[in-house]
């Protein structure tokens, strides 16, 4: 009955500490969402309530256990620290790689961020959880927009492909190998409208049959549009 008085006498702070856990994380998670990652709104939201939650046991689930056993001694930390090694179990899902293409790191490390600010308002430090959070949402935003505005004119020869949503990204990886291009990046973003918008970025000091591969790629059946950037 003591362990269950304690747990009620702490319920407000809980119930701050969650909310507060489900609306930055939510933030974050609404981001991404926003970009059709798989890892969304609701898998951000669980896993920042839910290292909140451990956090919040960490600290107070055993408070009346020790308290009645003074030759017992509890490291707070010990759970958090499974948290976040665990968590990269969980992050390792939502990345994929397919030859050259590599996506779901952004949305993997943003994972991992959430379950520490989930820990951090389980621990009480609003004040730098909201800090965390704005740093976040400005690096994926903010910087985002920055490198596809000045980082991709750093390429020399860059095509944009706008392809239906089953395109196989092997067909056109082929197209490049026939050709013996090199590519220096290749990046797939999805799209409203069941489409995808593949950016190809050529390495730099090549000789390209440009009208040749055009050609080919514009006979692709899934194709929908092929334009260059220079």
């Amino acid at each position: 009955m003591e362990q269950i008085y304690t747990l009620t006498e702490n319920l407000d702070v809980f119930l701050i500490r969650l909310s507060f856990a489900l609306l930055l994380s939510g933030l974050i998670g609404f981001e991404r969402e926003l970009k059709n990652h798989s890892a969304g709104f609701r898998t951000h939201i669980l896993v920042g309530i839910g290292s909140c939650l451990m956090m919040l046991l960490s600290l107070y689930g055993f408070e009346a256990f020790i308290e009645a056993n003074d030759n017992i001694r509890f490291d707070p930390s010990r759970i958090p620290s499974y948290v976040i090694s665990g968590i990269g179990f969980l992050g390792a899902g939502t990345i994929i790689v397919n030859g050259m293409t590599i996506r779901g790191l952004t949305t993997a490390a943003s994972i991992w961020t959430v379950a520490g600010l989930g820990l951090v308002v389980g621990a009480g430090m609003y004040g730098v959880a909201l800090l965390a959070t704005a740093l976040v949402l400005l690096s994926l935003v903010f910087l985002n927009n920055l490198e596809k505005k000045y980082v991709t004119h750093y390429f020399k020869n860059s095509y944009v492909i706008t392809a239906e949503e089953f395109v196989k990204i092997s067909d056109i990886m082929s197209v490049f190998d026939d050709q013996g291009i090199v590519l220096q990046r290749f990046e797939v973003e999805n799209e409203p409208r069941q489409r995808k918008t593949i950016f190809i970025h050529v390495e730099r000091k090549q000789t390209v049959d440009e009208a040749a591969l055009l050609e080919k790629l514009s006979h692709i059946d899934t194709v929908v549009q092929v334009t260059r950037r220079k």
